[in-house]
């Protein structure tokens, strides 16, 4: 009897990337004749994937190029033939496109296992000018605004200089879309994922990196280009109470963190 073992768990891919699934057929027999059923989704508008089987060199054995569906794989001495399933996202693929492969095994009596891909989208590292990341990702926005399908989201996080995270589908046209910005330079050679810029997506507190007798210096408000010592923080406000320098009477002023300017640590 034809057997098929391997894992076939659900995998995201990119548009141009692949996916791939190592498996193995045996057969009490010398050989088994595999075939292939190709269902692409969620609607008959979706794209066609690049689907191949390959050997355990990685030679084709079989692709969905040629007319056939099915193709006869020698097993050696009764054993386990180690192949591999794989498929390649369309650069034109939607988020949320599908392929699912049942690929069956027959020596004259059947297994089967199906195996399915989902198209995601990608982030990648726009560099920019320096200290124009606002402006490149401005442009951006302004053509997503237009109805530029292509691009996702855009990130320009504060104190990170020369670069913008930009999320799409297709990236050959996320890379045609920032041509004519003046101040974009091009992306850097592969993507990023949510878990790395994680630390990006997360707000900072204003009050990071304020110690109790620090020198500040107050930036707006009524008090505006005062010098005063920090004297207690409230992390869960993110505020801190001050005491001014220069004031003829100690008097102690509770304002907002990103209110005041560091000038000397407490030493």
């Amino acid at each position: 009897m034809a057997s098929i073992k391997g894992e076939s768990a659900l995998q995201k891919v990119h548009a141009g990337a692949t996916a791939s699934w190592p498996f193995s057929v045996s057969s009490d027999g010398s050989g088994v004749k595999i075939s292939f059923s190709i269902t692409t989704g969620p609607d008959s508008s979706a794209p066609e994937w690049d689907v191949m089987l390959l050997d355990s060199l990685n030679g084709e054995v079989w692709s969905n190029y040629r007319a056939s569906t099915e193709v006869n794989v020698d097993v050696v001495g009764n054993g386990d033939k180690q192949l591999t399933l794989q498929v390649i996202c369309p650069k034109g693929a939607r988020y949320g496109d599908t392929v699912e492969v049942l690929v069956t095994a027959d020596d004259g009596m059947s297994n089967s296992m199906s195996f399915k891909a989902v198209a995601t989208q990608s982030i990648m590292i726009l560099k920019s000018q320096i200290d124009q990341e606002k402006v490149v990702a401005d442009a951006l926005a302004s053509k997503a605004a237009l109805g530029e399908k292509d691009i996702y989201a855009i990130l320009s996080p504060a104190g990170l200089r020369g670069y913008v995270f930009v999320e799409g589908m297709n990236t050959d046209r996320l890379r045609e879309k920032v041509r004519d910005i003046k101040k974009a330079r091009n992306f850097i050679d592969g993507e990023t994922s949510i878990e790395e810029i994680g630390s990006y997506l997360t707000p900072v507190s204003a009050v990071v990196g304020i110690v109790e007798g620090d020198i500040v210096e107050l930036v707006n408000g009524p008090f505006k280009g005062e010098k005063a010592r920090v004297q207690q923080i409230d992390q869960a406000k993110e505020e801190i109470t001050v005491e001014l320098i220069e004031a003829m009477v100690p008097i102690p002023v509770t304002v907002k963190g990103d209110s005041v300017r560091v000038l000397e640590k407490e030493r």
